[in-house]
């Protein structure tokens, strides 16, 4: 691994790849399993923290060596199932991600980050302490009530992602806003035909998927 073979990457995609990095210890970090994990969730919460520093840095300048090798550790841990130790994984977004990429042919990591803000929203109160945990060790956000820190950390990861360039919304996606039949039909594939439900945080069925994508959808 050569962070230097890095360096002449289209920019999009060096956002594309961070924030699919950050994501994959997201969608881990956010699940049914509700007992105390300590270790993954310090080794989760570092990785995310070093991502986001390292997405700033090479942004600034894409031939810094110490940050695109950060990043390309990152991956690498992000990737391997260690901040899934103690876990599962919930995946909502990816799920979400997938159909979109299937039909409109977009990037998968502006996938991602264009319904996670949606998701977010919508299931945060499964676990308000958790998001409230997260706003705090990822963002700093230790002020008001615990739905408010919840929430603050969730409009602090949208701000982070638009800081960077990436979409979160279907326009900044650059597919525009969609019809309902076109929502259905996303969540019609996502959920097997409304067969199956997936994810574990909060699980998705068809009538959720559709609602997820309605709050992306603008």
């Amino acid at each position: 691994m050569n962070p230097e073979l890095t360096y002449t990457i289209p920019q999009k995609q060096l956002i594309c790849g961070t924030s699919d990095i950050l994501m994959h210890t997201l969608e881990r970090y956010f699940t049914s399993v509700k007992e105390e994990n300590l270790l993954t969730d310090r080794i989760a919460e570092a990785l995310m923290l070093t991502v986001i520093d390292a997405t700033r840095r090479a942004l600034k300048d894409q031939t810094d060596y110490d940050a695109m090798s950060e990043i390309m550790y990152a991956g690498t841990i992000s990737h391997c199932g260690l901040t899934e130790l103690g876990r599962c994984k919930d995946f909502a977004c990816h799920k979400l991600g997938h159909e979109l990429s299937g039909r409109f042919d977009v990037t998968h990591g502006a996938s991602l980050t264009a319904v996670w803000g949606a998701w977010a929203n919508y299931v945060y109160r499964d676990d308000i302490p958790r998001f409230a945990k997260f706003a705090a060790k990822i963002w700093g956000i230790t002020e008001g009530t615990e739905e408010e820190r919840a929430k603050a950390g969730i409009e602090a990861t949208i701000a982070y992602f638009k800081e960077i360039g990436m979409p979160v919304n279907f326009t900044e996606l650059g597919i525009g806003v969609q019809g309902e039949d076109v929502l259905e039909a996303l969540a019609d594939s996502c959920t097997a035909g409304g067969t199956k439900v997936v994810a574990n945080f909060h699980p998705i069925d068809k009538q959720t998927a559709i609602a997820i994508y309605q709050l992306a959808n603008h």
